[in-house]
């Protein structure tokens, strides 16, 4: 199994990026994709998660309404649009794999998102991308 993102760069605050994450040896129907992000000096923290099957996405409060999350399958490829970027969104940006049938916190529900992301506990991670905003 293999997730890499991509997409990361310097962005001025009030602009847009998009991230990129490439899955490989995985299946969609089995596992629902998150996006977790850590700031310099901070913990980890679930920013937005999907589920293919059921069409379900979860987002933190800090980014509702200025980030999108999105599959397409044909490039089994998950990706995390994020616009109107603010300094305090500046991180590295983490996508990670969880097995819907292993866990009782669903990654998709917000008490999932945020349990599994501070406990660092998915099933597979990316290797991260380093998004940073300048004012």
């Amino acid at each position: 199994v293999q997730l890499l993102e991509s997409g990361g760069g310097l962005v001025q605050a009030g602009g847009s990026r998009r991230l990129s994450c490439a899955i490989s040896g995985l299946s969609f129907d089995d596992y629902a994709i998150g996006w977790v992000r850590q700031a310099p000096g901070k913990e980890r923290e679930g920013v937005s998660s999907i589920s293919k099957n059921d069409a379900t996405t979860c987002y933190a409060d800090s980014v509702k309404g200025r980030f999108t999350v999105s599959i397409d399958n044909t490039k089994n490829t998950v990706y995390l649009q994020m616009d109107r970027l603010r300094g305090e969104d500046t991180g590295v940006y983490y996508c990670a794999a969880q097995d819907k049938t292993k866990t009782q916190y669903p990654l998709t529900q917000a008490t999932g998102l945020m349990k599994h992301a501070k406990l660092y506990d998915m099933d597979y991670w990316g290797k991260g991308a380093q998004v940073a905003i300048s004012s």
